[in-house]
């Protein structure tokens, strides 16, 4: 098994703990279920656009509202928000050394890939296939934890403007979004108790396609 000193001898890794950092605060302040950015838009008293709607990755197109009140809102164009901005211009200013792209989401226990914007599958479908496959495989081998996996659009729902479509786009061909716990029984409110385990597992399968991108650099 490939350690973590090793991976790190050979690649670099960008974390980005916090995308949404304005909508997050809010969560603890005011409102604990937020899930969109704090921007306000002239002409409209509803706060905030929906992230995972925002990249230009058949933007507003399906599964998103141009409601400036809706919860998926999409934003007045992609890229409005100065949060997908400033992660799509990270990745277009280190694209030609970015090999993988994986984004962590709550909640539905799922490992999806390309694509959420459409019914098509990406060229490599059947790889991007087998790779989820072996790591939900050993993501379940900790705690038991099953997790479903497939494209975005038949998998969970269609959406558009997604991180993960986008990311993919632009070339970077392992790109990769994960569901964390639960299916629903807690949702987005987790138990505190399963935080680590949710963690232990989750870097399972990080670890597992980061061996897989190395072989395949």
């Amino acid at each position: 098994e490939i350690h973590m000193t090793e991976f790190l001898d050979k690649l670099d890794f960008y974390v980005l703990p916090v995308v949404n950092i304005d909508g997050y605060i809010y969560t603890w302040t005011t409102n604990r279920m937020w899930r969109k950015t704090r921007s306000t838009r002239a002409g409209s008293s509803c706060t905030g656009t929906d992230l995972n709607r925002n990249f230009d990755a058949g933007w507003c197109s399906i599964g998103a509202s141009n409601n400036p009140c809706s919860e998926t809102y999409c934003g007045s164009a992609a890229e409005s928000e100065k949060e997908s901005k400033a992660v799509a211009d990270f990745i277009r200013n280190h694209l030609s050394s970015i090999k993988a792209y994986l984004t962590i989401h709550s909640y539905s226990q799922m490992m999806l890939y390309p694509y959420s914007y459409d019914y098509k599958l990406p060229k490599n479908n059947v790889e991007l296939n087998t790779l989820a496959k072996g790591a939900v495989k050993k993501l379940a081998s900790l705690h038991g934890t099953t997790y479903s996996y497939g494209p975005g659009a038949t998998t969970i729902y269609p959406a558009s403007g997604g991180s993960d479509d986008w990311a993919y786009d632009q070339g970077i061909k392992y790109s990769f979004t994960f569901e964390l716990r639960d299916k629903g029984r807690y949702g987005f409110v987790l138990p505190e108790s399963q935080i680590q385990p949710t963690c232990e597992e989750t870097m399972l399968a990080i670890k597992y396609v980061t061996s897989y991108v190395l072989e395949h650099l």
